[in-house]
């Protein structure tokens, strides 16, 4: 089954690192978001990777072509113009980057991606959050609800402490950033290719807006409930507290360490 990353937003947000580079290719412990993404994949057998590229897509191409000498131990004679690789650190992946434009919204890329997706079930992710999901059963609740789509819910930790005040005005308890509520989209969706149905021709389609709405209200959205971890780097101070849970060895995405 391949795995679709959405990778070609502008990441504006986190201007202070994406005027330089595309947001997937933003490092978290020296290796970029997407190869944290993508080895959550691997750690689970999913090894083909559809990577819909779009600002600074070169970078992410350079990226995957120059990945077995960037990590692997070499020694370059220059009189004879020879490569000798010592020690090999590679990963099981076939990866196709798929230019969709630089101005595009998330349908339109999605849209653009059809005919390299055949006629399979696949599966689709954003190029900017990790977790600590359990990928099989996802699949299993996809598979058992039998719908078109199932997106991964996640409850976010909320931005501020909160307090608990009794009658007197004493502080009871103070919880600082607790989990929230309400249950949002945290990516790591199954699709099944009916989901095209849903996606008009044209670059200004948003996955999340109108088809989102139409399969909820045909019946055709479920929701896979994850109450572990989960965290998007939309920030940067998201990208440092994301280095430095990796830095302190305290990184609950990486379910290949354990």
């Amino acid at each position: 089954m391949k795995v679709v990353i959405l990778a070609g937003g502008l990441g504006t947000r986190l201007s202070e690192e994406t005027d330089l580079r595309p947001k997937p290719m933003v490092e978290i412990g020296g290796r970029p978001i997407l190869w944290h993404i993508m080895k959550i994949y691997s750690h689970y057998g999913f090894n083909e990777f559809v990577v819909l590229t779009g600002y600074k897509s070169h970078m992410i191409k350079d990226y995957f072509i120059n990945y077995y000498t960037r990590y692997s131990d070499i020694t370059v004679d220059m009189a004879s113009n020879t490569v000798e690789v010592h020690k090999h650190r590679n990963e099981p992946w076939k990866v196709t980057m798929l230019y969709t434009g630089q101005n595009v919204m998330t349908g339109g890329r999605l849209l653009k991606a059809k005919e390299l997706l055949g006629s399979e079930r696949f599966m689709l992710t954003y190029g900017d959050g990790i977790s600590d999901i359990n990928i099989p059963e996802l699949l299993a609740h996809h598979e058992k609800a039998g719908k078109a789509v199932t997106l991964t819910a996640v409850q976010p930790t909320g931005k501020y402490g909160v307090l608990e005040i009794n009658a007197g005005g004493m502080v009871n308890s103070f919880l600082e950033k607790p989990q929230g509520d309400a249950w949002i989209s945290g990516g790591f969706f199954v699709m099944e290719q009916a989901v095209f149905d849903y996606l008009k021709q044209g670059d200004a389609v948003i996955l999340e807006r109108e088809p989102m709405k139409k399969l909820a209200a045909q019946g055709q959205l479920t929701a896979y409930k994850h109450t572990g971890f989960w965290k998007a780097m939309d920030t940067l101070k998201d990208k440092n507290e994301l280095t430095s849970m990796w830095t302190l060895g305290n990184a609950p995405w990486a379910l290949w360490k354990r």
